[in-house]
């Protein structure tokens, strides 16, 4: 479970920063920067953070909702940065995930004096002094903040473009390349902007319907 004690050992205004939808066919990839202000945290709040993957959606919900409350309350920071799916095709996912992390520093309301990555890719001339931390979101309460975040912003972002794009199940799917997915691509093609043409499956679909 996560814990401060990486954050203690670190300068006071220290981020946990992790991302969200580095895998899906479509979709931006979406960061979260999370700094801690004070210990005096909500109880329940600190006893549920962890990895976003390892808590339900129904769950990450209620856990988003309270980092909010926290903010309103000046006990946090949060930022959110996004690059989008042609960012990705030009940068790569590697640097476009780095570029949605500068940007989630960037909307925090103070500049942090240190980053915990989460992962083991270290972003290269970074806004500020930075760590990486492998499992980050499960041993820090700060990057597990980040991951959940990151999470459930991007979650309401795929909702919302399964409004305007209702054949591909982005509702469900989050962008990933599940059977409805499949069948949206098949009986309506790709969505320029959305999907990742870069990306195999999504090349190789192009290829077959060519």
């Amino acid at each position: 479970m996560p814990d401060f004690t990486f954050e203690d050992r670190l300068p006071p205004l220290t981020a946990g920063i992790d991302e969200a939808g580095r895998g899906p066919w479509a979709g931006p990839v979406v960061a979260g920067a999370a700094v801690f202000l004070t210990r005096d945290i909500d109880a329940f709040l600190l006893e549920n953070l962890n990895d976003s993957k390892k808590i339900s959606a129904k769950k990450r919900e209620v856990l988003y909702e309270k980092l909010l409350e926290a903010r309103d309350k000046g006990q946090m920071l949060i930022g959110i940065g996004q690059a989008s799916a042609e960012e990705i095709d030009r940068l790569n996912i590697l640097q476009a995930t780095f570029l949605a992390m500068r940007r989630a520093v960037e909307k925090l309301p103070q500049k942090p004096a240190y980053a915990i990555v989460d992962g083991n890719q270290k972003p290269q001339n970074f806004l500020c002094e930075c760590m990486t931390l492998v499992k980050g979101d499960a041993r820090s309460y700060s990057v597990a903040a980040a991951s959940i975040a990151a999470k459930v912003f991007r979650d309401r972002l795929m909702k919302e473009l399964a409004g305007r794009y209702p054949y591909y199940g982005f509702e469900k799917n989050a962008g990933y390349g599940t059977k409805a997915h499949i069948d949206g691509l098949a009986g309506h093609g790709i969505i320029n902007g959305v999907h990742r043409l870069s990306y195999r499956p999504i090349q190789e679909f192009l290829h077959r319907a060519a």
